[in-house]
């Protein structure tokens, strides 16, 4: 990943197809040492390719695949709000208050 970010950086200061030799500078700039058969394998894939062109069928790609989490809770949300107007809000976890208790006998970390 660190090879591939080093290597979107350059492209977008302007190097249309930067070398293995110009990775490698930029990693040992902020102190990473770069694997020189994985940069080697990520030149070579992406040698005569159009980045921009991966990018974009990547993230169409990704756009196809499901994804848990927050998704349908945040669409169920957006649905019922805009079904019913106030949508009665989830429940608050009430913090309740701690009891103090003996368990220090009355003594302090620092007394």
């Amino acid at each position: 990943m660190k090879h591939l970010a080093a290597y979107l950086l350059l492209q977008q200061g302007g190097n249309a197809a930067p070398s293995a030799a110009d990775v490698k500078a930029l990693l040992e700039v902020v102190g990473i040492e770069a694997d020189a058969a994985q940069l080697d394998k990520l030149i070579s894939e992406l040698e005569g390719k159009d980045v921009n062109e991966l990018i974009a069928e990547g993230s169409s790609k990704l756009a196809s695949v499901p994804s848990g989490g927050a998704a349908p809770a945040a669409a169920a949300g957006g649905a019922a709000a805009a079904a019913g107007g106030d949508a009665a809000p989830a429940e608050e976890k009430k913090e309740e208050a701690k009891e103090e208790s003996d368990d220090d006998m009355g003594f302090g970390l620092f007394d």
